[in-house]
């Protein structure tokens, strides 16, 4: 039953990516953006490349952003399904196996990744992301957590 739960978060995940993408599209012309804060834009952006567009001008870039996700998806699922771990470990993957999943979604549907959160200082931006970006960065951060703070019998 608990594997369960671990499913509903994965789609919950994606879900609520694609629902956020959706809106993003259907209401805000691309490259328009919206002030929501000082520090606080919603943007219509597009991706071609990896993290920060790394990879976008490569002309084999399309097909290593595509590799790399797919074996990363098949390798985190493979080791959920067989792995024994602890519930916080086991969340942290779920919630970069989730954000995989949504831009890996976009890559193949659309051949880039839809991003809209655009955080700002003054005239410095970071790079436009999404909700997928977000649960893979907040998966990692608690992995790593995990792997630097716990003690090695809680992570067993």
């Amino acid at each position: 039953m608990q594997k369960y739960a671990y499913l509903i978060l994965i789609c919950a995940i994606f879900i609520f990516d694609r629902w956020t993408k959706e809106l993003i599209v259907e209401r805000l012309p691309y490259l328009t953006s919206v002030p929501v804060t000082d520090f606080l834009n919603i943007v219509h952006a597009r991706n071609y490349g990896g993290a920060f567009g790394f990879l976008s001008e490569s002309p084999i870039g399309k097909y290593v952003l595509l590799f790399i996700p797919i074996a990363i998806t098949v390798g985190l699922v493979v080791y959920l399904v067989a792995g024994r771990m602890p519930a916080s470990l086991r969340t942290a993957l779920c919630a970069v196996l989730g954000g995989a999943i949504g831009n890996l979604y976009d890559r193949l549907s659309f051949g880039y990744v839809i991003d809209f959160i655009d955080v700002y200082y003054r005239g410095y931006h970071w790079p436009a992301f999404n909700v997928a970006d977000s649960a893979i960065t907040l998966g990692i951060v608690g992995w790593l957590y995990l792997h630097l703070f716990s003690s090695s019998s809680s992570r067993e």
